[in-house]
């Protein structure tokens, strides 16, 4: 259970991204950006680090032993977003945002999620 909550909150934070990334895209071709590379370079950023996510998402549904390390450090680098928003005044984005961070790295770390990835190797062979 903790292992598929643990890869929707990624799969969730992978389609966000995903569209983000896609909308500052789509802006910079029909508006008129200050800066078109970085507008390009912040879309591109976007499209790519939501695909990742998605990766990491479907190993994660996989029960794939590498997907645990990406999923925690996506979840650190959300909480400091999410904080630097809450700083800056935006409680409506950052609140929610520190809350799945919260819900996906305690999905990750627990020992539900630690047994299902590792399962007796976590304790080394006992013969």
């Amino acid at each position: 259970m903790t292992l598929t909550v643990a890869a929707a909150v990624l799969g969730l934070e992978g389609v966000t991204s995903l569209l983000l990334g896609g909308y500052v895209g789509v802006e910079t071709v029909i508006g008129r950006p200050v800066d078109v590379l970085s507008s390009l370079f912040v879309a591109g950023f976007g499209i790519l680090v939501g695909a990742g996510l998605l990766w990491v998402a479907w190993g994660m549904l996989r029960s794939e032993r590498w997907t645990r390390s990406p999923g925690v450090l996506a979840q650190i680098f959300s909480a400091v977003v999410a904080i630097t928003l809450i700083q800056s005044g935006q409680q409506l984005i950052g609140i929610p945002l520190i809350a799945v961070a919260v819900v996906g790295v305690v999905a990750l770390l627990s020992p539900q999620t630690t047994q299902i990835l590792y399962g007796d190797q976590l304790y080394g062979d006992r013969d």
